[in-house]
């Protein structure tokens, strides 16, 4: 069976096709920096690999390039686009309505689009993946995987906010949880590699978007993000934690509507409202250079994520293992460098030298010394989703 997986994130969508059960990948790629200036598409098959630029104005268009390249004459998987028997897509919110892997017809289409207002950079580009996905397949079974699903283990003690408890009760308003999928991945390659019974891990997502989960024996017991993606860490565009305060001000003193200020927050915050640039590289790059504005967000970007280890060390009551993933984890050994300076009071001491190695493979970062193992895992959503999807189709 060839499953076809896509993974739409706030400015960019990864792709894989399976081959299943056996889980071989037969084709590869990512588009990066949609809507961005220098959109890049990164597409393999087998030891081929190809980079191109181009502009690509929204997820829709990526979509279409991606497929073009798969059924391309030249460096194509497919024949035809009915070999494709299944489509897994990542779905940022499913709310409380979906807490597992989901075959998608016209309600859960409208269902999704409702709960955009919970995920806005999210929710809209899914749903577009998966109506453009229809168009150009449309003998497959679309099926989606949510990232809301791997949270359902957080006690009430966290997921349940301090307000009247109706809006629990009546309005499911509470702490849902995403990169879900992401999370679930490397803390299971991560108890692996430990190869412990019992294990208490910090897994850090760091990509456009941001998130950090603390994980007790393989579940979910809190995580950063809340009733939506913005809460929590300092992200490419999101501001993250905030003083709810902020809000009215904005709304009340300065004249700025509901509308602007959900803009503000989502979409001018974060890594480009405090540098005018979204993308770490170039943040990273500017600092290098001198930058004062791009030095001080990264020391921002990192004291917080420093202070949510400090906060899940405590809910975990232990650490054995500290987790770094995604685009930015995987990849940045600044971030993961001052992330881990002077952490020692928790056990955490990173090796530099082999902070500064790239290998695309799980590996240790931290000294012999340090107590708290620290793990660089390369995240698979896409293969977590091909999974979830064959297994839905084998029930």
């Amino acid at each position: 069976m060839q499953i076809l997986v896509i993974n739409s994130g706030s400015s960019s969508l990864k792709f894989q096709l399976f081959a299943m059960p056996a889980a071989e990948v037969l084709a590869s790629g990512m588009v990066e920096r949609i809507g961005i200036a220098g959109s890049e598409i990164h597409y393999k098959i087998a030891t081929d690999e190809t980079t191109g630029s181009t502009s690509i104005k929204n997820h829709g268009e990526a979509l279409k390039k991606v497929t073009d390249l798969l059924l391309s004459t030249e460096s194509g998987i497919l024949q035809n686009v009915d070999e494709v028997a299944v489509i897994g897509h990542r779905v940022v919110h499913g709310g409380s309505k979906f807490t597992e892997p989901t075959i998608i017809d016209a309600e859960v289409k409208k269902r999704i689009k409702e709960l955009a207002t919970l995920a806005p950079l999210h929710n809209p580009h899914n749903l577009t993946g998966i109506e453009v996905a229809e168009q150009i397949f449309p003998k497959a079974i679309q099926i989606a995987v949510f990232d809301t699903a791997f949270y359902q283990s957080i006690p009430q003690k966290a997921y349940q906010y301090a307000i009247p408890k109706e809006f629990l009760e009546k309005e499911h308003i509470r702490q849902y949880g995403f990169h879900g999928t992401s999370h679930k991945y490397v803390s299971k390659k991560a108890i692996d590699y430990l190869n412990k019974k019992h294990s208490k891990i910090i897994s850090i997502h760091l990509g456009n978007g941001c998130s950090m989960t603390a994980i007790k024996d393989g579940k979910a017991i809190d995580h950063s993000m809340g009733f939506t993606p913005s809460n929590g860490l300092v992200m490419g565009t999101r501001a993250g934690d905030i003083d709810q305060s902020v809000i009215f001000y904005l709304i009340e003193s300065l004249g700025y509507s509901a509308q602007e200020v959900n803009n503000l927050l989502n979409k001018k915050s974060g890594m480009l409202g405090l540098t005018g640039f979204s993308d770490l590289r170039d943040i990273e790059a500017r600092a290098e250079a001198g930058d004062a504005s791009c030095k001080m967000a990264l020391i921002i970007n990192t004291y917080r994520i420093k202070k949510y280890i400090g906060a899940y060390a405590a809910a975990l009551n232990g650490l054995d293992a500290v987790i770094f993933t995604a685009g930015i984890g995987e990849n940045s050994s600044t971030i993961r460098q001052l992330v881990c300076k002077e952490m020692d009071f928790f056990g955490i001491e990173l090796d530099k030298e082999k902070n500064s190695r790239r290998e695309s493979k799980i590996r240790e970062i931290n000294t012999e010394n340090s107590k708290v193992k620290i793990l660089i895992v390369p995240t698979n959503e896409e293969l977590e989703i091909a999974q979830q999807a064959y297994d839905i189709q084998n029930l």
